[in-house]
């Protein structure tokens, strides 16, 4: 099997996964993450792939939507690093992750 090379992405648009949670109860949150960028660096993404931890059942999670910032929302009880591949429509990519953060309500 041939591996197919990869080019990263260079851009002057910047890139980052942004979050929000909240408390469900009973130590359960529902998140979301997505990626943050202008509209003009959003229009470039064809794709965004998150891989979650290991014990999420599906843990590699292939986002097609730009409508929503290629936004993910999934529920947990525990913070992990989440690491995001994101594909251009010009075959090259980003790789960026991210520390899930959730708190308790105050």
């Amino acid at each position: 099997m041939k591996i197919k090379s990869t080019k990263k992405h260079r851009s002057k648009d910047k890139f980052t996964i942004k979050q929000d949670y909240e408390y469900a109860g009973e130590d359960f949150w529902n998140w979301s993450i997505w990626i943050e960028s202008t509209n003009s660096g959003l229009d470039k993404i064809d794709n965004v792939i998150y891989n979650l931890h290991y014990t999420f059942p599906n843990p590699v999670v292939t986002i097609k939507t730009r409508d929503d910032q290629f936004r993910l929302n999934a529920g947990g009880w525990g913070t992990f690093v989440i690491y995001a591949h994101i594909n251009f429509k010009d075959d090259t990519i980003l790789e960026l992750e991210h520390e899930l953060e959730l708190e308790y309500p105050e």
